[in-house]
């Protein structure tokens, strides 16, 4: 009998552009990321590109799918309500 996989950590950073209709858009698929500082520093380096930035990380259970409350790292920006 296997063990049961134990939770990981979920550690993402989203860029966000113009959608030229006074909104925002996803600028790319977002990027997961192994460590919190990692992401924090990659979403940093990403404000002079882009008019919203946010890092976040939460703890998942994708063989259950459980996912915990995510908790934002880094936001720059009007970044769009995440759902």
């Amino acid at each position: 009998m296997s063990k049961p996989t134990p939770p990981t950590k979920l550690i993402v950073v989203m860029a966000f552009e113009d959608d030229g209709e006074g909104g925002l858009r996803p600028a790319f698929e977002p990027r997961e990321f192994q460590s919190e500082q990692r992401a924090r520093i990659e979403a940093g380096s990403l404000v002079n590109s882009y008019p919203a930035v946010i890092a976040w990380s939460r703890t998942a259970d994708p063989n259950l799918g459980e996912y915990g409350e995510p908790e934002v790292l880094f936001s720059f920006g009007p970044v769009p309500d995440m759902e």
